[in-house]
């Protein structure tokens, strides 16, 4: 449940992922659900109908990539595959999922896939067990892009990860926090007037000073 976040899911914090993952999620098919979602910035129905062989080998070893087939992404637009960072192989490796094809994460008796709804059912669970608020399936994709924004990895990069169709599409996913919105604004006191003093005006290369005037090269 979303609250007074005008629409957009809670991006998690370190603190706050631990806590999920340690004490909030009850099983490994839970951990590597999230785990799915979360380190690789999927949307939760790519997650919920991947198929095993898109995750696992048949030998049943964690792949190096995670295929997203085009027709199980949004807007059925492309496919596109996402390293396996350890974190993720860890939560992988201990979910022993039913059969080596299929589905990866089955649905109720084994038939189909999970349901999205039923994994927001698992995740307001997790969340009430740990006293979260504001968090939605979609904060684990919100969390893993801003993260890597923040990280100074490009928009272009980021978008291969994500799979969004543009650049806009993309940005209107990343948390601004205050901090960040502080230190943009505090670089403004470059600008700023200091007692009776204004800030010493600053000369560029292309500027010449005289004794009367200012001129500035046409080159």
């Amino acid at each position: 449940m979303k609250i007074n976040r005008h629409g957009k899911a809670k991006v998690l914090t370190q603190d706050e992922i631990q806590l999920l993952f340690s004490e909030g999620f009850q099983s490994d098919r839970d951990r590597a659900l999230f785990g799915v979602c979360l380190y690789t910035a999927c949307r939760i129905n790519e997650a919920c109908t991947l198929n095993t062989l898109d995750v696992y080998n048949k030998k049943k070893y964690v792949r190096n990539e995670i295929i997203f087939r085009r027709h199980n992404t949004k807007g059925k637009l492309a496919a596109r595959a996402v390293p396996v960072i350890e974190e993720l192989r860890s939560l992988l490796v201990k979910y022993q999922p039913t059969s080596s094809d299929g589905f990866l994460f089955p649905g109720r008796h084994g038939k189909g896939h999970i349901n999205p709804e039923s994994a927001s059912r698992i995740l307001r669970e997790a969340c009430e067990k740990v006293d979260l608020e504001g968090v939605s399936t979609h904060s684990f994709r919100r969390t893993a892009l801003t993260e890597m924004s923040n990280a100074g990895i490009p928009l272009r990069i980021i978008q291969e990860v994500s799979g969004h169709r543009n650049l806009e599409e993309l940005q209107k996913y990343l948390e601004v926090r205050p901090e960040q919105v502080k230190g943009a604004v505090s670089a403004l006191s470059m600008l700023g007037y200091a007692g009776d003093s204004h800030v010493r005006k600053s000369y560029f290369l292309d500027v010449t000073s005289n004794s009367d005037t200012e001129t500035i090269s046409s080159d």
